[in-house]
């Protein structure tokens, strides 16, 4: 495990038992999310960095009862948090990381990520490797349910030119590793970027 993983994990399982409750009322904006993906019954999606599965089951509700539903947290208290609020029930949980998953080439139809790009040590790398998981015309969801500016505001900090969200910065990322962005909303009640996997 290099550093920047020990630092992911460090930061996540120290907020891990407390997270549902720090942010209670998002529900509704992981549900249109999911909704923008358009998956249909019988698909098989991954939540990328699931944390405590809040996606899980809106994502099962969209595939049914025939699709498969994985979510991969690299950090095992988050994955426990899942268990217990009964998430594990809509989806596998794997400890894995996104930059090796333990997955086939072309074996979902799509990925699912909330807050996940800021935490990836090597984003160019790492979205790589969700495209290889992904079928080519798949569909790749990074999302956030408040924008940059509120995200920022809460944090305590200024948004910079270098932030990895912005669209100037995350277009050209999503298509040096594998992905062609169809739609971006950076807006105070959600961030949302669409792309589809290249052929």
């Amino acid at each position: 495990m290099n550093d920047e993983h020990a630092r992911v994990q460090e930061f996540f399982a120290a907020r891990a038992a407390d997270w549902d409750t720090r942010f209670p009322d998002d529900g509704p904006a992981y549900a249109a999310a999911v909704a923008a993906l358009g998956l249909r019954p019988g698909a098989r999606v991954l939540d990328a960095g699931c944390g405590t599965g809040r996606a899980l089951a809106p994502l099962r509700a969209a595939v049914g009862p025939s699709g498969v539903v994985l979510g991969a947290d690299l950090t095992w208290a988050m994955l426990e948090a899942a268990t217990r609020a009964g998430r594990d029930r809509e989806g596998r949980l794997l400890r894995a990381d996104v930059a090796r998953l333990p997955l086939r080439t072309a074996a979902l139809d799509a990925v699912f990520g909330a807050g996940l790009v800021s935490h990836l040590p090597r984003p160019a790398d790492d979205l790589r490797e969700l495209a290889r998981v992904v079928r080519p015309g798949g569909l790749l969801a990074l999302f956030h349910p408040i924008g940059r500016r509120a995200l920022a505001a809460r944090q305590g900090r200024e948004i910079t030119a270098e932030d990895l969200r912005a669209e100037p910065n995350l277009r050209p990322l999503l298509a040096g590793s594998g992905w062609r962005m169809t739609s971006y909303v950076d807006e105070d009640t959600r961030f949302l970027a669409l792309a589809v996997r290249a052929d």
